[in-house]
């Protein structure tokens, strides 16, 4: 009984040291975090606009709010001339109602913006915060409360019934999400010591994140449609509560000190080239957070989209997103990271471009997905080159580099809502996403200064050129063979 026992011991401790295993708790952190950031996409929209709206609900069809007036008695003699009254009438109130929905949807653009950029403006203020924090409790610590948070967020979501209470949510999750992200990144960067091993495992994490976009906005979109609103979020606050367990059986939660002095925030904020990977990565994503509260209210306004339908629009950029992550996560460090970020720059700015020429949700297909496998060309190659350049400019210790590259992606998602139902009021959805294009065509140049970073030091310009530092890797390897 007693060697049984010590079996199974030595079998726990051996899944606390895999690193496989910690891959695995980080990328289901990301999916859920990410899931639950995009089903409220096809929620949130019509179920504001049908509380201020209870009388006309956005799935009851134009025809439905305008009733004509009877028709006449057959016997009536000014049968012909009362008919086109009628029928002048009724086009009459159509187009009048008509007018007054897309006033009232533009409106509602705003404010569904200015709710969806809550939890990236809150995370850009968390970041800083627990970047550092990081050096001093270690990784474990604000990954677990990151799961409290979000868990916390998925409930009030699912019985929130009033923008105030919804706007708090999102903006909860925005603290859960800080945690999350930036102690999983750091976490893989150093259990993932060599730089190809560590392209490698953010692909795949990052691949988790994908999922959760995948899956999020479909998912949201039907059980809305089919079940209701609570339960897509009850059924994510389950998920969330296994992933927590997990993490109390194989992280166990505690406070363990870095022993190498990590880099000042400052000494990484001014060093321009991890300014400009986070900047890739902000460019990237802006243009597909100002398509999230302005896509679903657009279809429904230019295409009568049903619900599904606007959950379903995202479904192609998600899928080629995942394969994206995982694709460039190896590929990115065989051809350069520099240069497969300079393309999805490129690639995003031709696909902006062709969203608003659609006009059947088929014809958002192609546009979309080149716009989702671009933007996990940026991401998946930036992530791990952040990564890179702390380890031969600075310090390898992680927390405060990927605090700014969750900020960077923050920022995209921050200014994006915020700023789309403003944009799409003043020059329109068309030439939102133009300007946009534009902005990813120009910065994309700037991408040439990572095709040879310079090192701190001669040890560290070995590791370029080495492109591995196998002392950490052995150890690694060793811990997971025995």
């Amino acid at each position: 009984m007693g060697a049984a026992s010590g079996g199974w011991r030595a079998r726990i401790a051996a899944c606390r040291e895999s690193r496989k295993l910690v891959l695995v708790i980080v990328a289901i952190a990301l999916l859920l975090d990410n899931m639950l950031l995009t089903t409220v996409v096809p929620i949130i929209p019509e179920f504001l606009y049908d509380i201020r709206h209870p009388d006309e609900p956005l799935s009851m069809s134009l025809e439905e709010l305008t009733t004509p007036a009877p028709p006449p008695t057959p016997y009536c003699p000014c049968l012909n001339r009362t008919s086109v009254a009628i029928d002048d009438v009724t086009q009459l109130n159509l187009t009048s109602k008509i007018e007054e929905r897309h006033k009232e949807l533009i409106h509602e653009t705003v404010a569904v913006g200015i709710m969806f950029a809550s939890k990236a403006i809150v995370q850009l203020i968390a970041n800083p915060f627990v970047g550092p924090l990081t050096h001093r409790i270690g990784y474990s610590v604000p990954m677990f409360t990151g799961f409290i948070l979000m868990f916390l967020s998925t409930l009030i979501f699912a019985f929130g019934r009033s923008y105030s209470v919804l706007f708090v949510a999102r903006a909860l999750q925005g603290i859960g999400s800080s945690c999350s992200s930036v102690s999983g990144m750091g976490m893989l960067a150093e259990r993932y010591p060599d730089d190809k091993e560590r392209g490698n495992a953010m692909g795949i994490a990052l691949g988790g994140l994908a999922l959760g976009v995948l899956i999020g906005p479909p998912f949201g979109g039907l059980m809305y449609e089919f079940v209701g609103k609570t339960a897509p979020f009850l059924m994510l606050s389950a998920l969330a509560l296994g992933d927590g367990l997990l993490q109390l059986m194989i992280l166990q939660p505690g406070v363990v000190r870095q022993e190498s002095e990590p880099p000042s925030l400052k000494a990484l904020i001014t060093d321009p080239y991890i300014i400009v990977a986070a900047g890739a990565i902000t460019f990237a994503n802006v243009g597909i957070a100002m398509l999230e509260p302005s896509l679903p209210i657009w279809m429904a306004d230019t295409m009568q989209a049903h619900r599904w339908q606007q959950g379903v629009a995202f479904l192609p950029a998600s899928i080629c997103y995942l394969i994206g992550t995982n694709l460039f996560g190896p590929l990115g460090h065989k051809m350069g990271r520099w240069l497969a970020a300079c393309s999805g720059l490129l690639i995003i700015g031709v696909c902006l471009i062709l969203i608003p020429m659609a006009r059947k949700l088929e014809h958002l297909i192609i546009p979309n997905a080149g716009l989702g496998f671009a933007i996990g060309m940026v991401d998946s190659s930036m992530m791990p080159e952040l990564g890179f350049l702390v380890d031969i400019r600075h310090a390898a210790v992680y927390g405060s580099v990927y605090a700014i590259g969750d900020t960077a992606f923050c920022l995209g998602y921050a200014v994006g809502p915020a700023f789309s139902g403003a944009l799409v009021n003043s020059i329109g959805f068309e030439w939102m996403l133009v300007i946009i294009a534009l902005l990813n065509f120009a910065y994309a140049p700037c991408l040439l200064m990572l095709r040879a970073p310079p090192a701190r030091d001669e040890k560290q310009q070995n590791l370029i050129i080495s492109d591995k530092s196998s002392v950490r890797y052995v150890s690694y390897q060793n811990e997971e063979e025995e």
